[in-house]
């Protein structure tokens, strides 16, 4: 008999499980929460955005986007699905993102649980592991008060990010303590802050824009979204789809800017022009009545005092380049950023373990012989979408399979 033990009973620690279960081999899964699958039950707001039709490699990032590659090269995205499907999921899409029929987290979690239970899988809750070494070709998997000897390790221990989910970073050590390499960890799918003073006048204000990135004054990358509009800076799914770019920028020491296009609806048409045919379109309207046409009045203060233009004023009766100062302040809006949020409030983290450590087809250490590395412990995180737990499904239908199908 092989005894395999997984580190962590969330989203890739229950997958590995799951298919690493076979006549040969004892699996046990040591959650250090009273539950598994604690952070699955908070994502998607509670309704698990599990997948995306989306597989484009742009939607992950990594320090080693050619090794990120790699993991791709085997069409593992196409095995996500049907295992989902042979647990009983009914799948909702809308616009290609997925989410449980329930709109329900548990949904996943509970399918993902009872198939661990059903394969006779133990699981120890409230288990926390503090030290791992390995001994004459055997693992000693220790808590405080208990210790596990077992052929076989999947770390699945999730990252820093959330970590009242139980995501403290522990997984980090213990790769580290097999010489793994980790990539700077930062905070990823975040907020990020700023100092301007105006804030506090936008805040609690959406709005429907056009984010672009810029680093050291060079554009880096553009999304599209709804973007929220805080006491502290900017946030939205549009900003934490830059967040983790920026988090590695500033820890370089980079000048990140994020420039705001409040006039996304316009296209390619000229907005000077537009501005023009709104003011005889409209019954006399001032600057300020034609720009809360289109946006919430607390922001076209901001915008105005910003752009110190008067806006009791007419279009026709400004000048030429006050014109062309407003057009600016509308479709390039600078935020400068100075820090993201914490650990607490992101979703995610941007490094980890480096993939060059990693056999990416077994997801087994090049460093230690049956240790298996997967989910957010690698240096692996995605876009918003259903992405994150993606490369947690699908590092863990690698690991489980070959340690699975091993005779």
């Amino acid at each position: 008999m092989i005894d395999v033990v997984v580190v962590g009973g969330g989203a890739s620690g229950l997958i590995a499980a799951i298919l690493s279960k076979n006549k040969n081999n004892r699996v046990t899964i040591l959650e250090r929460n009273n539950i598994c699958g604690k952070k699955i039950l908070m994502t998607g707001n509670g309704r698990c955005n599990y997948w995306n039709s989306n597989q484009d490699i742009s939607h992950y990032h990594s320090s080693n986007k050619e090794l990120l590659l790699e993991f791709f090269s085997d069409n593992i995205s196409d095995k996500v699905l049907p295992f989902f499907e042979r647990l009983g999921i009914v799948s909702k899409i809308k616009n290609g993102y997925y989410y449980p029929y329930s709109n329900q987290a548990i949904s996943i979690r509970d399918a993902l649980v009872s198939e661990a239970q059903k394969k006779n899988i133990e699981i120890r809750n409230n288990f926390l592991v503090e030290d791992i070494e390995k001994v004459n070709n055997k693992f000693i998997v220790s808590s405080n008060s208990q210790k596990i000897e077992c052929d076989i390790v999947i770390l699945a221990t999730g990252s820093k990010a959330s970590p009242k989910t139980g995501s403290d970073g522990i997984g980090y050590k213990l790769a580290k303590s097999f010489n793994h390499t980790i990539i700077d960890i930062l905070p990823s799918l975040v907020q990020l802050k700023g100092k301007d003073p105006f804030f506090k006048e936008w805040e609690g204000i959406r709005s429907e824009v056009e984010v672009s990135l810029y680093e050291n004054e060079t554009f880096i990358k553009k999304e599209i979204g709804e973007i929220q509009l805080t006491n502290y800076g900017i946030s939205g799914i549009c900003i934490f789809n830059v967040s983790g770019l920026v988090a590695k920028g500033l820890k370089q020491g980079k000048k990140e800017v994020i420039k705001i296009n409040f006039l996304p609806f316009l296209n390619e048409k000229n907005p000077k022009l537009w501005f023009s045919e709104q003011e005889q379109l409209t019954n006399n309207l001032t600057i300020e009545e034609l720009v809360n046409g289109f946006l919430n009045n607390k922001l076209t203060k901001v915008i105005l005092n910003e752009a110190k233009i008067d806006g009791s004023k007419f279009w026709r009766n400004l000048s030429d380049i006050d014109k062309e100062i407003l057009i600016k302040s509308l479709i390039s809006f600078e935020v400068k950023i100075t820090d993201t949020n914490s650990f607490d409030q992101a979703q995610v983290c941007s490094g980890g373990i480096s993939l060059s450590e990693i056999n990416l087809q077994t997801m087994e250490s090049k460093l230690v012989d049956n240790l298996y590395i997967i989910g957010e412990l690698l240096d692996v995180d995605g876009d918003c979408g259903g992405y994150n737990l993606g490369f947690a499904w699908m590092s863990a239908i690698k690991a489980g399979n070959k340690i699975g199908e091993a005779k």
